[in-house]
């Protein structure tokens, strides 16, 4: 995680995506970078328009939140409906019960 924080912060910064700067922010944050991993990160970075990427997660986050609400809002008209059925079931069973005591 800390790779792709790293790439993040050089965006941010203005600064361009490569091995040698991710490694220097990595350092400079105390970690030891495996080369390995530095170049997958670099690699997956290369061509992607950052900026874009973020307002669309961005946009999605709100949507997300918002149909939540909905589906909620749905569960909580079908609890009444439920309450309401059950207690004419319960009605209609003492009725019976009655009927044989009668």
């Amino acid at each position: 995680m800390e790779y792709v924080y790293a790439a993040m912060l050089i965006h941010k910064a203005g600064g361009k995506i490569d091995e040698a700067t991710v490694t220097k922010v990595l350092e400079a944050a105390g970690a030891k970078p495996d080369s390995a991993r530095v170049k997958a990160v670099v690699a997956a970075f290369d061509g992607v328009d950052i900026e874009k990427v973020i307002k669309e997660s961005s946009v999605m986050q709100v949507a997300a939140p918002a149909a939540g609400e909905a589906k909620a809002e749905e569960k909580k008209e079908e609890k009444p409906k439920a309450k309401e059925e059950e207690k004419k079931s319960q009605e209609q069973a003492a009725a019976g019960l009655g009927s044989l005591f009668g």
